[in-house]
């Protein structure tokens, strides 16, 4: 399925249509996503087609150039089926932001496949160092090892972030920061994603040792700022907030399945020793109540807040207070829904420990996605500073 071209309005409303198609199928394999530690490479590909990797690459670059609000409720709707899945689509997509930055010669090599996979890690945990090939043509020399790259098992091209010698940040003679475009073959991969949460999303560490790219491979993020692109909302849009909201929508669309999974087990479950369901209780009455009205207000807030940005970035810079705000709601938004998850495992009791349960697997999800350092609470500590200091550093927001 590939949405059509048009405009964001249409595209958006394809994009949602086409991520709820996904839901049963996510569902039904959700067992074998958890298992195999990474996404089917059918589904992957599936998702690829979709288009669900290239939503925030502009028209021109070969994307569907999607607004944020419509890249965040893609993922949420995506996570109440499997959130392994959204997590990987959202790392693709914005991994591919850097698109704008390569030569129109490489972008072309990489898009041979216009449903490219892409994963990319941001942090520059690599180091590129000016060097001839050996047919002599410019190049860099890239060592690095980069955690944390989800989707990559999938992916044609893994992206990891790196300090270019030899170019000036502009700041204090530091290196510039760029991006190094790997092919699989030419990294290694490990096997170390272990974990109790987000096991599909193949989140694992790979690295490189004094490979040589041809220049057009380092992506500099500079670059963008120099291109035609620099004046597309995008590019405008907070960086650190748009790597962040996906994550807090993320886990309300977890929040959203498990409180709707809640309603339906309840319909049926008559605890020991009871004669009524568990549905018909007070006591459960109130706790869906409650976290129906917690998943909901942190939407509002989520999304009134993106839009409110997005609208900024047609024709300026995002301030401090617009930067601040993107990261404490979506901060908020992962907090609620660690709180309602856990609050809808407790309410069903025991049906809600086994693997098998969506509830348990949410559960373990939304711990795995709130340890992630954009929405970890150390994020509310800077954002507050700035009420008290604002000529203080921002650029970590």
């Amino acid at each position: 399925m590939t949405p059509p071209a048009t405009s964001d309005v249409v595209d958006g409303e394809a994009m949602l249509a086409a991520a709820a198609s996904f839901l049963s199928e996510l569902r039904e394999r959700s067992v074998e996503i958890d298992r195999l530690r990474k996404l089917p490479q059918d589904l992957a590909d599936s998702l690829a087609e979709a288009g669900f990797y290239r939503t925030l690459v502009p028209p021109t670059l070969g994307g569907l150039g999607l607004s944020p609000t419509t890249v965040a409720q893609v993922s949420e709707t995506l996570a109440t089926g499997n959130a392994s899945a959204a997590w990987c689509t959202f790392i693709g997509a914005t991994s591919q932001i850097m698109f704008a930055a390569l030569t129109p010669e490489q972008l072309a090599e990489v898009l041979r496949n216009p449903d490219v996979i892409t994963a990319g890690v941001f942090a520059s945990s690599g180091r590129a160092t000016p060097a001839r090939g050996p047919d002599g043509t410019d190049g860099y020399v890239v060592s690095g090892r980069w955690a944390w790259a989800s989707g990559c098992h999938n992916s044609a091209w893994i992206s990891g972030g790196v300090q270019i010698d030899g170019q000036d940040s502009g700041d204090s003679g530091l290196p510039a920061l760029g991006r190094a475009f790997f092919r699989p073959d030419e990294i290694v991969i490990h096997d170390d994603w272990h974990t109790s949460g987000l096991r599909g999303s193949g989140s694992s560490t790979f690295e490189c040792h004094d490979v040589w790219l041809p220049a057009p491979r380092i992506a500099n993020g500079a670059d963008i700022l120099r291109s035609p692109y620099a004046t597309e909302p995008l590019y405008r849009f907070p960086l650190f907030g748009l790597l962040a909201l996906p994550i807090g929508a993320i886990a309300l669309g977890m929040a959203r399945a498990c409180v709707d999974e809640v309603i339906e087990v309840a319909k049926a479950k008559v605890p020991q020793g009871s004669r009524r369901t568990l549905g018909q209780r007070p006591a459960l009455h109130s706790a869906v109540a409650v976290a129906d009205t917690e998943v909901r207000a942190a939407r509002t807030l989520l999304y009134t807040t993106i839009d409110a940005a997005w609208d900024r970035a047609q024709h300026t810079l995002a301030d401090i207070a617009t930067r601040r705000d993107l990261r404490t709601a979506t901060v908020h938004a992962m907090q609620t829904s660690v709180r309602v998850i856990e609050s809808m495992n407790t309410a069903v009791g025991g049906a809600a420990i086994f693997e098998s349960s969506p509830l348990q697997r949410h559960l373990r999800d939304v711990h795995t996605a709130s340890a992630h350092f954009m929405v970890a609470m150390p994020v509310m500590e800077v954002a507050g500073r700035t009420f008290f200091d604002p000529d203080m550093d921002t650029s970590g927001l």
